[in-house]
């Protein structure tokens, strides 16, 4: 069955298209009695006025609608900035569609045609590898963008991201302080900007010891938990395995706790938070970025440039936050004797 129109509705009600438009966008000047008849029809023939339609006949300057792109909704850090995204959205009456990549920059254009094809006034994107020269087409058309998490290639917007590679530094120095000299590296694609952060994070709080990272206890490209178990498994078995291990992201870190050889007996710091993190026994020691704070600052960048803003693009670098729970405060002493135990859930 096709849509039922603003017409059908004033044939059944049995009056002009101007009375029917009058009543579903509560205007003045219709009799109470004809209001009732097209109100009746509207409920009968499963009516729907089509905003964006009318936004367009009305000239208007937008749909009310913006988009926002990310890497894995199942990733905890983007599940809270979607969040806030969508929080901040709401406040104006805007409305956010959602969609995800998983790092494929093929699939991106995908999703960023099929919102620019919703006349979306806005778009908020985590980018992938791949080069953004083609969304200056959309933005001369008046989509604005914004890019959290990372920068974009071939595209200079406004641009929201956090301390990556400081806060990366301080985890391994912390590491050092407590006597670790060899450290594991576990990251994720090195091809993604925060990720090569993260990496020269880690590289620049060894040099700074007078020490090189050992290939040996590097490992690039881990996108599931399996990957990090796996992983760790290798490292526990070489023949001088590491004492302190670095994660480079939230999945990663929960891969490493949740694999078959956990307890982990090394010292562990973690980058990105985890909501059961201080249940842990010992609680985990982590590189703090806030998600909320991340979404809600390219909000209000987007919909500063929604509403008029044409001022030179914006570079905003959020502060991380270092809080130590124990778990990387283990020294090499106490790895080695087993105390003060494995990593377990506590209780």
């Amino acid at each position: 069955m096709k849509r039922p129109t603003m017409k059908d509705v004033a044939e059944a009600a049995g009056v002009s298209l101007m009375t029917v438009s009058r009543v579903v966008s509560s205007e003045p000047g219709v009799s109470p009695d004809t209001a009732a008849r097209v109100e009746q029809a509207v409920r009968k023939l499963g009516y729907q006025r089509n905003d964006n339609a009318r936004n367009l006949r009305q000239k208007k300057l937008g749909t009310s609608t913006i988009g926002l792109i990310v890497d894995d909704l199942a990733n905890p850090f983007y599940a809270l900035m979607v969040r806030s995204v969508q929080d901040e959205a709401h406040r104006r009456g805007y409305v956010v569609l959602v969609g995800s990549t998983n790092d494929e920059p093929r699939r991106e254009r995908e999703v960023i045609a099929a919102f620019t094809a919703r006349q979306v006034d806005g778009l908020i994107i985590v980018p992938t590898i791949g080069g953004h020269g083609f969304l200056k087409g959309p933005m001369e058309a008046g989509t604005q963008v914004v890019c959290v998490d990372r920068p974009a290639r071939d595209l200079d917007v406004d641009t929201v991201t956090v301390d990556n590679r400081y806060g990366a530094q301080r985890a391994v120095t912390h590491l050092l302080g407590h006597g670790h000299t060899r450290i594991a590296y576990l990251g994720d694609r090195y091809d993604i900007w925060t990720q090569s952060e993260r990496y020269a994070g880690y590289l620049d709080a060894l040099t700074a010891h007078g020490l090189s990272a050992d290939p040996d206890l590097v490992r690039h490209g881990l996108r599931s938990h399996g990957d990090a178990q796996a992983t760790l498994a290798g490292l526990r078995a070489l023949p001088d395995p590491p004492t302190a291990l670095f994660s480079s992201n939230d999945l990663i870190t929960l891969g490493v706790l949740a694999g078959p050889d956990h307890p982990v007996p090394m010292a562990i710091v973690g980058f990105d938070d985890l909501p059961l993190a201080q249940q842990l026994d010992p609680p985990l020691t982590v590189v703090s970025q806030d998600p909320a704070a991340v979404g809600s600052t390219a909000a209000n960048l987007l919909f500063s440039r929604i509403a008029g803003d044409r001022s030179a693009p914006r570079k905003v670098v959020l502060l991380t936050r270092f809080i130590e729970r124990r778990s990387g405060e283990r020294t090499v002493r106490r790895v080695s004797t087993g105390d003060p135990g494995p990593l377990r859930p506590a209780g």
